[in-house]
């Protein structure tokens, strides 16, 4: 095997697993460790991976992303606890957008339900979670279901957004970058999340730490579009000050 087709035997181990292991990948390739330190680093370089101490994970790009259901298997404790802070950022809102993506998902189910709200989504599994809700109307854009997402896209959905205002967006991404904003994988999720950033007055993005310097393929928002940045404590302090000077409050739980 040579280092090409080594590195593409990596990159493929790490978006079926989501995370990869120097260790583990140096005895299955049987090279050495710096070997495949190496292969990482260059992977890294082309904005494949991103590594951490002893390994890496994939960075979702065009041609890769994870489904939804990868997602409920990572960092729960971390996106638990930034849904969690998010809704107290709730204020006196009364319609509310709920992106698609597991964090924007746990921050449905921790809505209040002592007080009237209109949620407007893409996502399926947000609107199952809130269909039992007595005091939550809940708005299910229509469109073509993205199967890995379980949410809707297309023309229809951003349509049926262009004729709302909304008091609040709470907006995932794939990658966000003091030098790129906010990104996704696929254009046509892009457009959702645009027309929701457009219709909304205030906007609060919710993600774990590992979204943050990752690039994706679509650019649909700028960090200074954010009053509030929640993100766990895995962003170092001196990151999280980084982007507080683009103007959105970062808080890390």
């Amino acid at each position: 095997m040579d280092t090409e087709e080594r590195r593409r035997g990596i990159l493929d181990a790490a978006r079926q697993d989501g995370s990869v292991d120097v260790g583990r990948l140096a005895a299955s390739f049987k090279v050495a460790k710096e070997t495949i330190r190496r292969d990482l680093h260059a992977l890294e370089a082309h904005g494949l991976v991103r590594r951490t101490h002893g390994g890496a994970y994939p960075v979702e790009s065009a041609a890769f992303e994870t489904t939804l259901a990868m997602r409920t298997t990572r960092h729960v404790p971390e996106k638990s606890r930034i849904a969690t802070a998010a809704v107290g950022l709730l204020g006196d809102a009364e319609t509310i957008f709920i992106d698609e993506g597991y964090s924007p998902q746990l921050v449905a189910e921790a809505l209040p339900r002592d007080r009237p709200l209109t949620v407007v989504t893409a996502s399926l599994t947000v609107a199952g979670a809130l269909a039992d809700a007595d005091t939550i109307a809940v708005i299910l854009l229509g469109g073509r279901v993205r199967g890995g997402t379980m949410a809707t896209v297309d023309h229809w959905a951003t349509r049926m957004l262009a004729g709302f205002v909304i008091d609040l967006a709470y907006v995932g991404a794939n990658g966000i970058s003091r030098n790129h904003g906010l990104t996704t994988p696929d254009p046509a999720v892009s457009e959702v999340k645009s027309q929701a950033m457009s219709v909304s007055r205030r906007h609060v993005f919710v993600g774990v730490h590992t979204k943050f310097g990752a690039v994706s393929f679509c650019r649909f928002a700028d960090v200074a579009d954010f009053e509030a940045v929640v993100t766990d404590a895995g962003l170092a302090s001196s990151e999280a000050q980084r982007y507080s000077r683009m103007g959105p409050r970062v808080i890390r739980v």
